[in-house]
């Protein structure tokens, strides 16, 4: 297992102005990804990807590394059955990583953002943990267990059942509580919950959850 975590860069909406990376860290920029990379001065230990979305500057760069760091650089076939997010997750967990954050994995082609929840899922049923982020939001996903946020967390929290129902949905610390409730995934009960300046704690006892950390403005 790795101390650090590891770093994903994709192609889709980035709101960050910077990246914190850690010495211990593993930053793979994925296919366009690497533009975002070199916005903000970020040097990838990897790029992967079929390369599709990459710009021509970062073409270039890649074409370099293969002939220099061929090590750095993996390209994968355009005709294939993961996503290049999902072939970065597996490439990391092979090397021992269990905790992973993704930027720019929303926005753009609402197909990619799906798929890319769909990958915290892959990383929960591999004993891993993961969430997604812009640089202000934040995408996670829960199953039979408890997320704590503290006091100085501001904005929304909202809560969506991925699977026919969550059992056991308690809320504690935030404008609405919930006790014990069942939410399925028919009816948006958990939208927009407010944080009010204290600890606050969320749990599901059964079931599988979506959670979006939403800033105030």
């Amino acid at each position: 297992m790795q101390a650090g975590k590891c770093i994903i860069v994709a192609a889709g909406e980035q709101k960050a102005a910077q990246i914190p990376v850690a010495g211990e860290d593993l930053v793979i920029a994925v296919d366009g990804g690497l533009d975002y990379c070199s916005r903000l001065g970020l040097e990838p230990d990897l790029v992967l990807g079929d390369f599709d979305s990459a710009g021509e500057e970062q073409l270039t760069r890649i074409a370099r590394w293969e002939r220099e760091e061929p090590w750095r650089v993996v390209r994968l076939k355009p005709e294939k059955d993961d996503t290049d997010t999902l072939a970065a997750i597996r490439l990391a967990l092979g090397r021992g990583y269990t905790s992973f954050v993704l930027y720019g994995a929303t926005g753009g082609r609402l197909e990619h953002t799906l798929a890319n929840i769909q990958c915290l899922l892959f990383l929960k049923s591999h004993g891993a943990v993961g969430y997604m982020t812009d640089g202000r939001g934040k995408i996670f996903v829960m199953e039979n267990e408890e997320v704590g946020f503290p006091a100085s967390m501001e904005g929304y929290l909202s809560l969506l059942s991925l699977g026919k129902e969550a059992l056991g949905v308690n809320i504690r610390g935030m404008k609405y509580e919930l006790d014990n409730a069942r939410i399925t995934n028919d009816f948006p009960i958990g939208i927009s919950n407010e944080f009010i300046g204290q600890e606050a704690l969320v749990s599901v006892d059964c079931g599988q959850l979506l959670g979006i950390v939403t800033a105030c403005c």
